[in-house]
């Protein structure tokens, strides 16, 4: 069987828009899920700023929690904050 080349294959994914991320729940993808340690958060935001898929849920300037649903588990949140309230652990493990 012949495997056809690059220009043969169909196309994958394709963005017909832009800001349709919400529509998506890439949850399901995490291997590593980020927990916060209220206690240790001086609320500086940092995780929310830099994280990629805008899973940092912020209510009244204060870092109220994750949104799993679309949290991939990348870890930025955890790498940025400075007070390291925030621990990778494995998914399934809590």
């Amino acid at each position: 069987m012949k495997l056809p080349t690059w220009k043969e294959m169909p196309e994958g994914i394709v963005i017909l828009e832009a800001g349709n991320a919400q529509e998506y729940e890439t949850g399901s993808w995490r291997t590593f899920r980020p927990v916060v340690d209220k206690g240790k958060c001086i609320n500086c935001l940092f995780c929310w700023i830099y994280c990629p898929d805008s899973s940092i849920i912020v209510k009244e300037e204060k870092m109220e929690g994750i949104d799993y649903a679309h949290c991939k588990g990348c870890g930025i949140c955890s790498k940025v904050c400075p007070a390291k309230a925030i621990s990778m652990v494995e998914e399934g493990s809590l």
